[in-house]
């Protein structure tokens, strides 16, 4: 049998594990978690049955690091229900994302601290030594919601409900049963790199830094305050909508109350914008910054942050940081010579801060506006000027960074960070990444404002994530305000637009095995029509139908 890996050619037995290959070709210690064989991705104990051509991803692929995540999250839910009866811990919910760490709540009468965690890291570096196998069964529907039921995960047994396949495969580790959405790494003994911090009544399960690997046996950790309390805000939103699961939203799909939902979310929504701007004019602001990832909805946000700021009393004036692009032809590029839109030399900062400091100063100024499809700035005749009552919103993704408006006073701006932080976990033990919800609304809106396929915004997601990494994330912390944009319900509205896109994704596609994962996530949720969606719905900005001009 002939095998293709990294340009190399190599002759292997039919049957082979790709967990052999991966030894073979990189010795015992590879940090190899899952393989692509002819377009497909594969768990490393599957066997190859024919001529392949194979790729391996290790913790620094996107594929790689969320298996990495699952296996170490499997461990340390084995572990704490290992070292602790379950009168202590009635249940373990897998939160949200904070840096490289992962906030878990622990449920039941044990204490959460210092003590706690050594005890569960003592138990999974153990099962780590041991090497166990992660082992996967396909079983009927009907006997996996048994087994969640036997081991008290009513949550999965929920979710399953919906569940349209007769069959679901599940995972062990030693005696404990699971499900998870995705792969698993081949064994415990690959997950050498983690740690567990005590944090607010709950655990972070720390996760190596991309670049890192598996040479950092304690990954460091910094908490990120404004973030955690965002998202715990979040998350009481959900309580209060009694929502935590895709089975909970499904239950108020399938049972009619969906637009109750929808319209509370709205309203919890809209009061926190409206907070936002009377903390604005309270602060006697001038300028009010507003930067996030992409698909977070920025723009929608920045234009009813003006009608909240109206309110009070205040001029707005919307600005988006994009009109500032350089012509194509001045557009710098990136490693692979594309056109490095997410980088901030990609912006004329100069002529942005000169154009906002005369605004400043009272003068008039020509405004222009960016033409995405010859590439180039244009001026229209549309001219602003301040006055007292007058205030600047400035959407960007640079928008927190000083140096992209570092002639301009530093108290007189306002600092807003935006994100899509999700509120929703597909149960308690698999979390919603929030990098697949602005996937999602990035995929659905390019298509329609564009003209661009699903394949075309996947093949640049991963320029997009790294510009991400790089000119956002680094600055979310030094926000005054932090702004969640996702609502709880979006996924059930959103999924009606995305999978047509990603089932036009064919089989050859080097993308079709993330169109894949995609489709196989929106099935967990029942649709709910747009209808009645408010046109000034965050959503409203990705699924068309939006009151502003986005």
């Amino acid at each position: 049998m002939v095998i293709e890996i990294d340009g190399k050619i190599i002759e292997c037995e039919k049957e082979t594990t790709l967990s052999d290959i991966a030894v073979k070709l990189y010795g015992e210690n590879h940090g190899k978690l899952l393989a692509k064989v002819n377009g497909k991705l594969k768990e490393l104990w599957k066997r190859v049955h024919e001529d392949a051509k194979i790729s391996f991803y290790d913790i620094n692929s996107a594929d790689g690091r969320r298996t990495y995540e699952r296996g170490v999250l499997f461990l340390f839910i084995k572990s704490v229900h290992d070292v602790y009866d379950k009168d202590e811990v009635m249940g373990i919910s897998c939160e949200y994302s904070l840096g490289n760490g992962i906030f878990c709540e622990i449920k039941g009468r044990v204490t959460v601290d210092e003590e706690f965690a050594a005890n569960v890291k003592s138990r999974m570096d153990g099962l780590v030594k041991e090497n166990i196998w992660f082992e996967k069964s396909l079983v009927s529907t009907k006997e996996a919601v048994n087994k969640f039921l036997d081991s008290d995960l009513q949550d999965k047994e929920h979710l399953f409900k919906y569940r349209r396949g007769s069959t679901t495969n599940i995972y062990k580790l030693g005696e404990y049963h699971d499900y998870f959405y995705g792969y698993m790494p081949p064994s415990t003994g690959v997950l050498k790199s983690f740690d567990l911090k005590a944090y607010d009544n709950g655990i972070v399960v720390t996760l190596p830094d991309y670049g890192e690997g598996f040479e950092v046996a304690r990954p460091k950790w910094q908490p990120r305050e404004l973030l955690y309390k965002t998202m715990k805000e979040a998350n009481s939103w959900g309580k209060c909508l009694g929502i935590d699961t895709v089975g909970d939203l499904n239950d108020a799909i399938s049972e009619g109350r969906i637009n109750d939902v929808m319209l509370v979310n709205e309203a919890l929504q809209e009061g926190k914008i409206g907070k936002i701007a009377e903390n604005i004019a309270r602060l006697g602001k001038k300028i009010v910054m507003i930067a996030g990832p992409s698909s977070s909805g920025k723009t929608t946000f920045s234009h009813r942050l003006s009608i909240e700021l109206m309110v009070q009393g205040l001029r707005p004036h919307p600005i988006a940081a994009d009109d500032y692009f350089k012509n194509r032809d001045e557009t710098p590029r990136d490693e692979n010579g594309d056109y490095d839109f997410e980088c901030l030399e990609a912006i004329d900062t100069a002529q942005f801060n000169k154009d906002m400091t005369d605004l400043l100063l009272g003068k008039e100024v020509s405004m222009p506006s960016y033409n995405f499809k010859t590439g180039k700035r244009e001026y229209k005749g549309k001219n602003l000027k301040l006055g007292e009552n007058d205030i600047l919103v400035i959407e960007g993704i640079h928008g927190l960074n000083d140096k992209f408006s570092e002639a301009l006073p530093k108290e007189s701006k306002f600092k807003i960070y935006i994100s899509a932080l999700t509120q929703l976990n597909i149960d308690n033990h698999n979390r919603i990444h929030t990098t697949d919800l602005r996937l999602l609304r990035r995929i659905i809106r390019d298509a329609r404002t564009r003209g661009n396929s699903a394949e075309d915004t996947l093949a640049r997601w991963a320029s997009v994530r790294r510009g991400e990494e790089k000119n956002i994330f680094p600055f979310q912390e030094g926000a005054d305000e932090m702004f969640d944009s996702s609502l709880i319900y979006e996924l059930a509205v959103i999924k009606q637009y995305a999978e047509p896109l990603l089932f036009g994704i064919s089989k050859e596609s080097p993308y079709y095995s993330e169109a894949n994962r995609l489709l196989k996530f929106l099935n967990y949720f029942l649709s709910m029509p747009a209808d009645d969606v408010p046109k000034n719905s965050l959503v409203r900005e990705f699924i068309g139908g939006n009151c502003f001009p986005v």
